[in-house]
């Protein structure tokens, strides 16, 4: 089990804390205590989510206006038990910032050997997108931690 989850994209305003709280609102529902952050690679440090993130998310029942952005740093990966990043440049971004966090560091979507594409400034149907890849990656991760 898991008990400490890090999220991890870009800015951290669209694709990683749409996992986190995707993944928080999954493992509650589960009955599975863990506590889940997100951080970016370049965040956009304080910044609220993305307006259609945050839309889309509330349209689900999932509201995620408390987020603020936050830059990925060493603390983040240690205190982790599992980092899950969106794509193949993050790995290699997060495994450069702690080569410590190899073996515990994957793609969301690691069990289809997918990455998530960035949705920022694309548009609604991107967004949209992006969430349902991410939600179907979130439901193959809580079945196997």
């Amino acid at each position: 089990m898991f008990h400490n989850i890090l999220t991890v994209c870009t800015g951290n305003i669209c694709r990683s804390p749409v996992a986190e709280y995707l993944l928080r609102h999954e493992l509650q529902r589960a009955a599975r205590p863990a506590e889940v952050r997100s951080a970016g690679i370049g965040a956009l440090v304080n910044h609220a989510a993305d307006d259609t993130a945050l839309a889309l998310m509330e349209a689900r029942q999932v509201p995620m206006q408390a987020h603020r952005a936050q830059q990925i740093e060493r603390e983040h990966t240690r205190w982790a038990d599992l980092i899950l990043v969106m794509e193949k440049h993050h790995l290699d971004y997060v495994l450069g910032l702690d080569p410590t966090a190899r073996g515990k560091t994957f793609l969301l979507g690691h069990w289809n050997k997918l990455e998530i594409p960035d949705p920022y400034r694309r548009g609604d149907a991107a967004h949209a997108a992006a969430y349902d890849l991410i939600h179907q990656q979130v439901l193959i991760w809580i079945k196997r931690i």
